[in-house]
């Protein structure tokens, strides 16, 4: 049998395994899940007579060399710095591999490594990075074959909750790390391209400059700068491109109630708060606000922020327990972003049958014979519920699409790279198809820059 190993059995590996299993008998497969919680192993493996379930400590040399021999193909669905280790055993062992996160630059520098042991050492394959460059490049080049002229693309991606379990008032509940979202745009301003010219977005402005998008069936939503838009800008050949901007979605009025926290310094994660273990959580909020006698800390904040107090903002901040005394933050030697993401898993985590929802959004502005058109694509996938995410299906489903295409010398692009081949792009996105994971594209009239800032 044809022997996948696994490693790693977190939120999104569920649908992956799903997906191997139900493939196991037709393409002789024997799937490998190894975990450093047993548990978590056992969980996803099941009863599948081709599935076996062990004890992986990435850390731990000879069992991860192991496990890394015996296998055909490693999928490592690991957190992205624990990727190099494997990557570097299955250089060593020759074995190809698979991963869904962004390409380090110590995974790139084994390139040149990668290529002369004939290696596919295949990045970038998940949901944002992974379904957004492949259904990019698919419109894109289906442009260029046709004579055209790429002038405009702005890509956004958002993981948000279902309609049917949104029920808060910030329209948002965690279904990815909770600490990408706390951090987010923080490092360097955010950088993009419009009408010709570079602009800069500062991280303590990100969240007041947003964008407007509307799609069929789900209505608005507005999406923020993410922090570097031009790091595809040669790789997908747009380097003559007018407007290139690439964002993360959210629901409408998200942006303006977290740059609440932005101001007060809550997403700090760069130094941390004494006696953090034994503050309150109306503790750790009056920390950011000056001193008074006579003012409480919610007429403090109030002021600090001109928040009236029948602004729907000031219901959001309270719908959090901002200024309960009594819960207990209870992490020693914390930064205040690690604070704020405790308070926030509280509020904002999943309940076992809610649903969340992937949005994707794609907007190309091209020239034909002489015309500027422009063609709107949208995606939006539904999960199940907390365990068979959206997330999960959107991660996994590619991932795992693409291990089994490498194992039937489908692909065959040697090297660390991205799904930005058509090699790649064609059948995965076909198969996506039959999981209700489709593109709806629409042709509009051109609107380059849309002083308005609605998209749609």
């Amino acid at each position: 049998m044809r022997k996948i190993l696994v490693i790693g059995a977190g939120k999104s590996t569920a649908v992956l395994i799903k997906y191997f299993q139900v493939k196991s008998i037709s393409e002789n497969l024997h799937i490998t899940i190894g975990d450093i919680s047993i548990e978590n192993s056992k969980k996803l493996a099941g009863d599948h007579p081709n599935t076996e379930a062990k004890v992986l400590d990435v850390f731990d040399k000879a069992s991860r060399e192991e496990a890394i021999q015996k296998s055909d193909i490693v999928v490592s669905m690991l957190p992205a710095r624990f990727h190099i280790e494997v990557a570097r055993d299955c250089l060593q062992f020759g074995k190809c591999m698979v991963t869904a996160s962004y390409v380090s630059p110590e995974m790139h520098e084994l390139d040149k490594q990668v290529r002369k042991k004939g290696l596919i050492f295949m990045n970038e394959i998940g949901v944002d990075p992974g379904i957004d460059h492949m259904s990019a490049m698919q419109v894109i080049d289906r442009i260029r074959n046709q004579g055209g002229k790429i002038i405009l693309f702005e890509s956004f991606t958002g993981g948000l909750v279902a309609p049917e379990s949104d029920n808060n008032l910030w329209n948002y509940k965690f279904t990815w790390n909770p600490r990408n979202v706390v951090v987010a745009g923080q490092g360097s301003a955010a950088e993009f391209i419009q009408e010709g010219t570079h602009k800069y977005i500062p991280y303590h402005k990100l969240f007041r400059r947003t964008e407007f998008l509307e799609v069929d069936g789900y209505g608005r939503f507005e999406a923020y700068a993410n922090r570097n838009s031009l790091k595809y800008q040669s790789i997908y050949g747009l380097d003559d491109i007018l407007t290139l901007y690439r964002g993360t979605i959210r629901r409408v009025g998200f942006s303006r109630a977290w740059n609440t926290f932005v101001q007060l310094g809550m997403t700090a994660d760069d130094y941390t708060l004494v006696n953090s273990e034994q503050m309150s959580y109306r503790d750790f909020t009056n920390s950011f606000l000056a001193y008074s006698p006579t003012d409480s800390v919610e007429l403090k904040l109030r002021h600090y922020l001109k928040i009236d107090q029948d602004d729907i903002m000031w219901d959001k901040l309270l719908e959090l327990d901002l200024f309960n005394p009594n819960k207990k933050v209870g992490i020693p030697n914390a930064t205040p972003a690690q604070i704020l993401q405790k308070i926030l898993m509280d509020n904002w985590t999943l309940d076992e049958n809610d649903k969340d929802m992937i949005v994707m959004y794609h907007k190309f502005g091209y020239e034909l014979a002489g015309e500027r058109k422009q063609i709107d694509s949208t995606m939006v996938s539904v999960g199940k519920d907390r365990s068979y995410t959206a997330m999960a299906r959107t991660v996994g489903l590619p991932v795992a699409m693409a291990t089994l295409h490498i194992l039937n010398k489908k692909i065959t692009t040697i090297g660390v790279q991205i799904p930005i081949h058509e090699e790649i792009y064609e059948p995965i996105l076909k198969e996506l198809e039959e999981y209700g994971i489709v593109f709806n594209e629409k042709e509009c009239e051109y609107l380059g820059y849309n002083p308005d800032g609605v998209k749609g």
